[in-house]
Formats: structure tokens, sequence, C-alpha cells
């Protein structure tokens, strides 16, 4: 992510999953959400493609959880400006959870803007790994990384 942000010569900078679609507008609504210049960064809310149910009630929940801690991930299309971005120093260099650290960086420069606009991203892992089993596993790695836990750990525990 820091080496595309390195080539890339705009003023602002959009990070999202290789599996997560942008709404066809997802340019005029980043360009309006940071316009005013109070806001440096943000996210969009997350849609989570897929045949269960759950996949909807655990997008909402993500969506929520977010909107009330000021964290994004990367399926929910982080943007910023590339002053933000630098001031932040850009991602840690790390195998997992660069999102959730970047959040926390680039919240002591501003609130996240919290785009309703939803992307889409592929419920694929969630539906082949077990849904619940995907959720527990998420939050189980969640709380270890809130623990001090080496995101290198987290990877292997990841995958």
């Amino acid at each position: 992510m820091n080496a595309g942000a390195e080539q890339a010569s705009g003023d602002v900078l959009l990070f999202l999953h290789a599996d997560t679609l942008l709404p066809a507008n997802a340019d005029t609504l980043i360009t309006e959400a940071l316009a005013s210049g109070s806001q440096v960064w943000g996210r969009f809310d997350v849609h989570i493609t897929g045949r269960s149910f759950m996949l909807k009630v655990i997008a909402a929940l993500m969506n929520l959880r977010s909107r009330r801690t000021g964290i994004a991930t990367g399926d929910q299309a982080m943007f910023m400006t590339r002053a933000a971005f630098e001031a932040a120093g850009g991602f840690p260099a790390q195998p997992l959870m660069e999102d959730i650290a970047m959040s926390r960086r680039l919240s002591k420069l501003s609130r996240p803007v919290c785009l309703k606009a939803k992307v889409a991203t592929s419920g694929r892992r969630w539906e082949t790994r077990g849904v619940w089993r995907t959720v527990l596993l998420m939050w189980r790695l969640r709380f270890a990384y809130w623990c001090g836990t080496a995101p290198e750990r987290l990877a292997k525990l990841y995958r």
C-alpha cells in the first residue's frame, strides 16, 4: 500500500481490497467528503456479497462498530488525503491489522468520514470457512491484537 501511494500522483489516496468493488460515484463521494478539510480520511459502509443472510447482519455490525470506534478496515475502502497519509507515516509494515493500525494513526488527525454509500466485498471467505467460524476467528485475532500479540503471529493464525 505504501508503494502504491508512492507511485500515485493525486492528493487523495484510496486503499481497498482486490475483492471489493466501489460504488459508481465513489470519486465524487470521496471528493465531497474531504472538501471541508476538517476531516482528512474516511471509509465506506460495506455490503458483503453472498448467499448467507448472516452476511447482511455481519456487514451492518461492521459498519456500526466502525462508526462508533473510528476504526476502518480494508473491506471498507479507506481513503485519505495524501497529507494525512504522510502525517500518519503511511501504513505500518506488518502482515495483518495494518488497516486498524492506520486507523489509529489517522484518528489522531481527525475522525473518519463514514460514508453510507456501500462498497461490495466478497463473502467468499465467510462462506468457505463458515460464517460463525470466521466471525469468531476475527474477534479472536482482533482481541489478541489489542492485547499486544505481534501481527506476524496473528497472520499465521489467520491463514
